[in-house]
């Protein structure tokens, strides 16, 4: 049992290399905006864009997790998630990765004649 008891709080390689990296970002568009350097507000707002890519490809190396409580021999932040390169059930990020969206199986069932496209002949 952690620090935590046995809830599975997400603590990850991408969360924390994002969050890091996003915090870099807020920081050096907070000094730029005090300083009035509009070039210092982009580059805050780049470093922001980077950390979502970082996060995003970190995840889906595996360096994520899927939503939802680990087990708890898979709760500590240096664990690989092996079902990363399926994609997650219900995750954004894979989705748009094109992971986790299986085949949708044919609506059509065995030994029945398959549709046709009206206005067409048979």
């Amino acid at each position: 049992m952690g620090m935590h008891g046995d809830h599975d709080l997400g603590h990850t390689v991408a969360g924390w290399a994002g969050t890091t990296i996003a915090v870099t970002g807020c920081a050096v568009t907070a000094v730029a905006l005090a300083a009035g350097s509009s070039t210092g507000l982009w580059l805050g707002g780049a470093v922001v864009v980077l950390a979502a890519l970082t996060t995003w490809l970190l995840h889906l190396a595996g360096w994520g997790k899927a939503g939802g409580p680990r087990p708890v021999g898979k709760q500590h932040w240096r664990v690989r998630d092996t079902s990363a390169r399926l994609g997650h059930p219900d995750c954004l990020g894979c989705r748009m990765a094109g992971r986790g969206a299986a085949a949708a199986p044919s609506a059509t069932p065995a030994g029945s004649p398959a549709p046709t496209v009206s206005g067409q002949p048979s």
